[in-house]
């Protein structure tokens, strides 16, 4: 034990902590350098605004501002933005990203998706509003004509065209309906707005 703790305090175990120590510092120092020169330590890029741009107009801001990007689908139009612009970017406008960071960004479609008419034909006026208005169809008039059931849908109409359940139109678009006014003898059609 006596050896042992002479060796300690001995001119060669001194040197050889001095030189351990030493080399430490240095591969530390030289790791921290490597690092900061490759991973641009301080250094960041802000994130243009990309909201309503095209899709080329978008990849030229893009690559100029030295980040990537991938572009993700939209199932929801919408028409305040432009067919096929961005309504969408994740990390937002005015963040600090590395350089060849990725964006993605959601693009808006050409137009609203299409839903199926669902079967309102022998149903209520009241009803058939409601069944239309959950699939993204609104009631845009209501027309009245001499049949037996008052206020059941005997017809549907899109632009003056006829439609049958199962058809698909534009989500949000307008329809009619033809009603009966509970009456069977012939009579003018009445017209009605629908609210």
């Amino acid at each position: 034990m006596r050896n042992f703790f002479r060796f300690l305090k001995s001119k060669t175990f001194l040197i050889q902590i001095g030189l351990a120590i030493g080399v430490l510092t240095v591969l530390i120092f030289l790791v921290f350098r490597w690092l900061n020169s490759s991973t641009n330590h301080g250094e960041f890029v802000e994130v243009p605004d990309f909201s309503k741009l095209s899709v080329m107009e978008m990849r030229q801001k893009v690559e100029n501002a030295g980040l990537r990007y991938e572009v993700v689908d939209s199932a929801n139009y919408n028409p305040e933005y432009p067919r096929f612009s961005i309504i969408e970017q994740n990390p937002s406008a005015g963040t600090k990203v590395k350089t060849n960071r990725k964006i993605y960004f959601t693009v808006n479609p050409s137009g609203y998706k299409k839903v199926t008419v669902p079967k309102i034909i022998q149903v209520t006026k009241r009803n058939a509003s409601s069944m239309l208005k959950a699939v993204g169809l609104d009631v845009q008039k209501v027309t009245y004509i001499d049949q037996l059931g008052k206020d059941m849908v005997y017809y549907i109409k899109y632009k003056g065209k006829d439609i049958k359940p199962g058809d698909k139109l534009p989500k949000t678009s307008k329809i009619e309906l033809i009603c009966g006014n509970g009456k069977v003898t012939g009579g003018a059609i009445i017209q009605e707005d629908s609210e």
